[in-house]
């Protein structure tokens, strides 16, 4: 089992969840761990996304899902990872600790959105869903941000195995 996977026997879904959504968060930050920034601005991908703003959009993602959608609070720039282009940005000036300390305050607001929310809860209205029929359950969300991670955290194995041949865990 690789390390930070909920125990084999977590079989609460709640618990589960969460745990596999703690699990590639750390992952993500073990995989930009000791690259130069150089690597972390740069991209090495026909794409052009660097590690540092694949960051930025997970932290981003959070707030959509979590902070505008499931809890309906006012999001200043809810898209704020994008830039005019569409593509994923890190703002002139912001440093590589600033990307990831507000991923990890992000991180921990979003922990404490799903601590005590119930599974079977529904969005609520106002924020990213204006109408019932378009809320989704926490559980959807949940596994929505999961396979967001997983794809992304794949995507970023392929990133650094290219910058340092670091490959694995």
């Amino acid at each position: 089992m690789p390390p930070g996977e909920p125990e084999p026997s977590v079989a609460e879904p709640h618990a589960l969840l969460r745990g596999y959504l703690d699990y590639y968060r750390d992952t993500l930050l073990r995989k930009i761990e000791g690259l130069p920034e150089e690597e972390l601005r740069g991209s090495r991908v026909p794409s052009g996304w660097s590690p540092l703003e694949l960051v930025r959009h997970l932290t981003y993602v959070e707030r959509r899902w979590l902070c505008w959608g499931f809890e309906a609070e006012r999001v200043p720039d809810p898209w704020g990872d994008r830039g005019g282009d569409d593509r994923w940005r890190v703002p002139d000036g912001m440093s590589a600790a600033e990307v990831i300390d507000a991923f990890r305050t992000q991180c921990d607001r979003s922990r404490e959105i799903v601590r005590d929310a119930r599974l079977d809860a529904r969005a609520r209205l106002g924020g990213r869903f204006p109408t019932e029929d378009e809320a989704p359950s926490l559980a959807w969300i949940l596994f929505h941000l999961l396979q967001e991670y997983a794809r992304h955290v794949g995507q970023l194995d392929v990133a650094r195995e290219l910058a340092d041949g670091t490959t694995g865990e």
